[in-house]
């Protein structure tokens, strides 16, 4: 949830409702300052209101970066837009893939955020070997992606085999059907 407050754009973090046996009823809010990054705690009893805010989200496709800039073409439109990498965001930069669709958030004209697919395709180019002995729980270990990041791989699985991951927890979900 996006909301204004004091006359900028946050981010519901977390929330917490809380009834004390003494006085009203409010919630803990944990927000997030889309612009700057900057986080704020908040108490909003349940007589105040927020304003919530509609972000507009549009189908974009990933093209390519030059620099630190990252161009996407809308769907619809063919109209291409570059985002600098910090709006992108230094966690998911490493995940984007040529023509990978995406969804853009942007608030009046202006692009917030950038939201990855769930799940994307990658191949393993380095993987440790098995340690005997450990089969008995479920073991994982250490495995190097076409991208650089590490993930931790099932015991059958070797460098040259492409895989599923998610996106958000970097977590190895499946063999890739391809």
């Amino acid at each position: 949830m996006v909301i204004e407050h004091q006359g900028r754009l946050w981010r519901a973090v977390k929330i917490q409702h809380t009834q004390p046996g003494k006085g009203g009823a409010y919630l803990q809010v944990e927000l997030k300052d889309i612009r700057i990054g900057s986080k704020l705690n908040e108490r909003f009893r349940s007589s105040e209101s927020v304003e919530r805010v509609r972000l507009e989200q549009r189908k974009f496709q990933f093209l390519f970066a030059a620099d630190d800039m990252y161009t996407f073409m809308d769907d619809e439109t063919y109209d291409q837009i570059a985002i600098a990498g910090e709006d992108v965001g230094e966690e998911q930069i490493p995940f984007l893939q040529e023509g990978m669709a995406v969804m853009i958030e942007s608030y009046e004209g202006e692009p917030l955020g950038v939201a990855l697919p769930d799940h994307a395709v990658f191949e393993v180019v380095e993987a440790d070997a098995v340690v005997k002995g450990q089969t008995a729980s479920s073991s994982y270990k250490p495995a190097v992606l076409d991208n650089g990041v590490r993930v931790l791989v099932p015991p059958h699985i070797e460098a040259g085999t492409r895989i599923v991951v998610n996106t958000q927890d970097r977590t190895y979900v499946e063999r890739a059907k391809d």
